[in-house]
């Protein structure tokens, strides 16, 4: 479900979200922006769920050995 919500900006902060971002997109921008420092324990109960899962854990693991080893090849 969504809520209305109306904000107080600067003036030049509206008209560059309006010439910048577009009429249509504002709320979504600004959402985009603002979720992940509101709704940050979701993210972190996410994050221990997936800890547990061994499978996708060794897998990740696996991954990250061999791109590891990719990258001592990589000239600098």
């Amino acid at each position: 479900m969504q809520k209305k919500l109306t904000i107080t900006v600067d003036e030049r902060v509206y008209e560059g979200l309006h010439s910048v971002i577009g009429r249509r997109n504002i709320s979504r921008f600004i959402e985009s922006l603002v979720r992940p420092h509101v709704i940050g324990a979701d993210m972190e109960a996410g994050y221990r769920q997936m800890a547990q899962d061994e499978a996708r854990e060794a897998d990740a693991l696996l991954w990250a050995d061999s791109t590891f080893l990719d990258m001592s090849d990589e000239t600098r």
